[in-house]
């Protein structure tokens, strides 16, 4: 497939890797050591339109194609992996949600203030008894006039500390199953809404996470996203780009340890030479950098299926799997690379190695994305 880049995929690209080598790299270190959000940086991440990277111009995004956002994200992640889910939150399971299955009205009033990085969205899913089970969730919404009453927990928010918007999954029926599920827009400044502690993670922890509760919280009707009893549709549509993000963060993880494990195999010696020309570090490298083009190439393949409105979800899946673990085997040769200055805090790797491990759990984990692909393959093949 060709991936000849276009004078606009290339401007975009070259936008974020200056703004992320520039603005971000440089605090990458200390904002994962005090995990504090760099909500300064996010911001300004907005104003350059990396928030609003595919919505649509008219609603303050960028217009940008999927192609071109696979490459910005790659670029904010090389840098931080925090940066790069806060952006692939906003742009992939927020924005797009929303202009995909809102209303004029919703878009114009809830999508254009997220599109240019005014405010922040969440993705809201997860509940603690229900993660890969989503069709087991708890937090229900019952019907009461022109308003529904919100009651329920939800477990590990992406920017829930300090989203302004959460597009929120719950039930009509806990025992409906997935036909019962409905997706609302929240405004978390609505009494009844309420925030638990920021979790501490053990990697990307510059990216805030917290459980959310909802205590008879009333969200207006004309707040729902779609249909009533179509809310995991919705879900698993807007999952689908959420993985094409997840895999571009995960390569450009694995980017950034493969690139200084280069540098130090070739500074450092060992033996009378630098360790770059022993055969088991060029193995190694061989090895990092065969699965990071392999990532890149599946993950551009499911961008372009999806900027031409083709099927995408196998896909999808098979860039996530891969790319994310991936990520986990090239940040663990990283390290090994190094040696000894591998596993401590001041080399970046350690950092890149932590935060690489969350790739496979969320978003879907490796065992989701096996089924998924399991799935559609077996299909296939009964279809022919």
């Amino acid at each position: 497939m060709d991936f000849d880049l276009n004078e606009s995929q290339r401007m975009i690209r070259d936008l974020a890797r200056d703004f992320a080598q520039g603005e971000i790299a440089p605090l990458a270190a200390a904002i994962d050591e005090s995990g504090a959000f760099p909500m300064a940086t996010v911001k300004k991440m907005g104003a350059l339109g990396l928030l609003g990277l595919t919505t649509d111009e008219a609603y303050g995004g960028v217009g940008a194609d999927a192609v071109t956002y696979v490459l910005a994200v790659i670029e904010i992640s090389r840098a931080c992996a925090s940066h790069g889910v806060i952006m692939s939150v906003q742009n992939s399971l927020v924005n797009y949600g929303l202009e995909k299955f809102g209303t004029d009205a919703q878009k114009r009033d809830w999508l254009q203030p997220l599109a240019s990085g005014q405010k922040i969205g969440a993705y809201s899913l997860t509940e603690p008894q229900s993660g890969s089970d989503a069709g087991n969730m708890k937090t229900t919404a019952v019907r009461d006039g022109d308003h529904y009453v919100v009651n329920g927990r939800k477990s590990w928010v992406t920017s829930g500390p300090v989203a302004d918007t959460v597009l929120l999954f719950c039930t009509l029926d806990p025992k409906g199953g997935h036909n019962q599920t409905m997706c609302l827009l929240v405004d978390t400044a609505l009494p009844g809404f309420s925030r638990g502690k920021t979790e501490p993670k053990l990697g990307i922890r510059a990216s805030a996470t917290c459980e959310l509760t909802f205590d008879d919280c009333r969200v207006p009707v004309d707040a729902r996203l779609g249909d009533e009893g179509g809310g995991f549709k919705i879900a698993m549509s807007i999952l689908d780009k959420g993985r094409i993000g997840i895999a571009s963060q995960a390569i450009g993880i694995a980017q950034a340890a493969y690139v200084l494990s280069v540098q130090y195999a070739k500074d450092r010696s060992a033996f009378g030479k630098p360790i770059a020309e022993h055969q088991a570090i060029q193995f190694m490298l061989a090895d990092m950098h065969a699965r990071i083009e392999a990532s890149r190439l599946l993950t551009l393949r499911a961008a372009a299926m999806m900027d031409r409105g083709e099927k995408h979800s196998l896909e999808a899946s098979m860039a996530k799997l891969y790319a994310s673990e991936s990520a986990q085997f090239v940040t663990d040769r990283a390290i090994q690379i190094h040696g000894g200055m591998g596993y401590s805090k001041e080399c970046a790797v350690e950092r890149h190695f932590r935060d690489a491990r969350i790739t496979t759990i969320y978003e879907g984990t490796s065992e989701i994305q096996r089924l998924v692909i399991s799935r559609e393959l077996l299909r296939r093949a009964q279809a022919d």
